[in-house]
């Protein structure tokens, strides 16, 4: 133990805070100038806090009372709000929300980017600020109730309530009553096409094919590293988009936000050029941009590594015959194309693109890059790269999928 270290957690301290950072928290200065993070708060805030994490450069704190309360402050609308780990905004204003993620890309790509006066869009609102997710994913506490990670990670927190599903959502999942001898460890709920719902259950075991949930008009599905087995209904939705109906397995990622998905669309096809012979497209999912893309273009190459997505996209795209898709991990498999892109679109995973692929990808030089991202720090560190490859980025345009969480999703587009 360190008794000096142990007493700095117990210390307060009164602080005016500044700047917004990526993660929810905001930036304010201790006595001794470092930075301390602090949650649930907004710029320009003065509020008193307890040192939760004390580090040699920095520190997080704990908000234990806010003394000058910003103007765009509001009453959050959860109960759970500031002990759920889910939500991070509730008590802001949405248009502050919506000022706060634009700012925090932008610092993000001049910081991390090193970009300078980067050209970010105004971004595109969510339609719903409340109940707009069509799939949510719970965990399941001591008493095997759905619930959430705490903001303080460290359990479960049972829920009450949760205003972030859409309504048919809300509707099922304080009904589900989970069994001691089930084995399962987390639930998922997911809205498509005329309110149908899918239930998937995760677990290390084998269920019996007795198994019900008594009257409940949904599909369940349940996943377990060995098998997927399908207990009542079927083991995909039909989701929609801008008109078009997508084929989603149980374990397919589909965007959560379906309104701004059809903006995401439209956004890409604007965006992309006419007279496109090729096009490489890269993490590819279930088809959602393939699907209004093959029909503008003569080849395109798509690559997913996930079975069920590309079951999906077969399934989506199965009218066109210009379209190719390889099964394997994006970083395995681009080394190996022989292929000359006029446009590459890429959706990566958080975790961003690896420096191997953008290489590559840098080394293919289409003329046009589409770079989709939900994290906007690894957006700017492949900025970073792709700037040094010869790319410049033609502008930044961010999407609010996440509204009262800090995730930020962005199209950008980029050229030689």
């Amino acid at each position: 133990m360190n008794p000096e270290k142990d007493a700095s957690l117990l210390k307060t301290f009164e602080v005016t805070l500044n700047n917004p950072a990526y993660g929810g928290d905001t930036i304010g200065r201790l006595p001794d100038g470092r930075a301390v993070f602090v949650p649930y708060a907004l710029p320009g805030e003065t509020v008193r806090i307890r040192i939760s994490e004390d580090k040699k450069k920095f520190a997080r704190g704990e908000l234990l009372e806010v003394l000058n309360p910003a103007s765009q402050r509001i009453s959050p609308r959860c109960q759970h709000f500031g002990v759920c780990g889910g939500c991070h905004y509730q008590h802001v204003d949405y248009e502050q929300q919506l000022a706060i993620k634009r700012d925090i890309l932008r610092d993000q790509l001049e910081r991390i980017g090193r970009l300078k006066n980067p050209k970010v869009d105004q971004m595109y609102p969510s339609p719903s600020i409340y109940n707009y997710r069509n799939h949510v994913q719970f965990h399941l506490g001591e008493q095997l109730k759905p619930g959430f990670i705490r903001s303080d990670k460290k359990s479960v927190l049972e829920i009450e309530e949760c205003h972030l599903p859409q309504s048919p959502l809300n509707e099922i999942w304080p009904l589900l009553e989970i069994e001691t001898d089930t084995g399962i460890s987390s639930i998922g709920l997911r809205l498509g096409v005329h309110d149908d719902i899918l239930l998937t259950l995760k677990s290390s075991q084998v269920f019996d094919q007795d198994f019900s949930l008594e009257a409940l008009p949904i599909s369940v599905v349940h996943i377990n590293q060995l098998q997927k087995q399908v207990l009542a209904g079927q083991d995909y939705l039909v989701m929609q988009v801008r008109g078009r109906n997508f084929h989603v397995s149980a374990d397919s990622f589909f965007q959560i936000n379906t309104p701004l998905a059809d903006k995401m669309v439209a956004t890409i096809e604007d965006q992309f050029p006419e007279g496109t012979s090729n096009l490489l497209e890269l993490y590819a999912g279930v088809g959602m941009f393939s699907a209004f893309l093959a029909g503008r273009v003569e080849r395109l190459l798509a690559v997913e590594a996930s079975q069920s997505a590309c079951d999906d996209f077969a399934h989506n795209l199965d009218e066109f015959d210009n379209v190719e898709l390889y099964q394997g991990r994006v970083e395995h498999v681009v080394p190996l194309l022989d292929v000359k892109p006029d446009v590459i679109l890429v959706d990566p995973p958080r975790a961003g693109i690896d420096r191997k692929t953008l290489a590559r990808i840098i080394s293919m030089s289409p003329d046009r890059l589409i770079y989709v991202s939900c994290d906007p720090a690894t957006l700017a560190r492949d900025s970073l790269v792709l700037i040094q490859g010869g790319y410049q980025p033609i502008k930044f345009i961010p999407f609010d999928l996440f509204s009262q969480t800090y995730h930020i999703e962005t199209i950008s587009i980029w050229s030689q």
